[in-house]
């Protein structure tokens, strides 16, 4: 059943902060890829708006992205920004450091809004990592790069702490605004930090 509680708007504003760096990310990769203006906005939006797609289907929602021209507009300006400013601004590094911030503010907001739709805490913290995880795994794949899945850096490990923190303090009964910052600053910082050390998970060894 779906909670009766509107999505609060501070949840708002970070999806869309997630889809704005998620599709700057998506450009990124275009420009280094040296491609046309289609493509930049193709990966963009398809980065930005992926795994929140998926995530409305499985829940029972309403595609967030259907009803509103603010979503693809968002995508069509980080294109349009990647384009024209600088090659030289932007390089392997700045792609990094704006997927880690969307996938913290994906994770945070996906577990928040399945909960909200009376999703139970464990398929919501699943839903939280799938919607920070799914646009970059569509952005790779489109590009022809070896997915995150599939390298040992620590990437899905800091959506599931966004997810899995926003989860258990509103389950504890922690106030909104409280829950929603703990959870973002902790996946970023998880993340933030794995890139900058080269933290990675160890691999199976038979």
């Amino acid at each position: 059943m779906i909670d009766a509680n509107p999505i609060p708007a501070a949840l708002e504003l970070l999806d869309y902060f997630g889809i704005a760096v998620f599709a700057v990310s998506g450009a990124l990769l275009a420009a280094e890829k040296k491609q046309t203006l289609v493509t930049f906005i193709f990966f963009a939006v398809a980065t930005g708006i992926g795994g929140g797609t998926m995530r409305d289907l499985l829940i029972g929602a309403p595609v967030f992205w259907i009803h509103t021209n603010a979503t693809l507009a968002i995508c069509i300006a980080a294109a349009l920004l990647v384009w024209i400013a600088h090659r030289r601004r932007f390089s392997g590094i700045a792609l990094l450091w704006f997927d880690a911030a969307g996938l913290a503010a994906f994770a945070t907001y996906g577990a928040a809004k399945a909960l909200a739709y009376g999703v139970a805490p464990v398929p919501a913290f699943a839903m939280g990592v799938l919607t920070a995880c799914a646009g970059g795994i569509i952005r790779d794949l489109l590009a022809g790069e070896p997915s995150i899945l599939m390298r040992p850096e620590l990437y899905v490990t800091a959506a599931a702490l966004s997810a899995g923190l926003l989860v258990m303090l509103t389950v504890a009964g922690v106030a909104g605004p409280a829950a929603i910052l703990i959870s973002a600053a902790a996946g970023f910082v998880l993340r933030a930090t794995a890139i900058a050390r080269g933290w990675s998970l160890p691999a199976y060894r038979d």
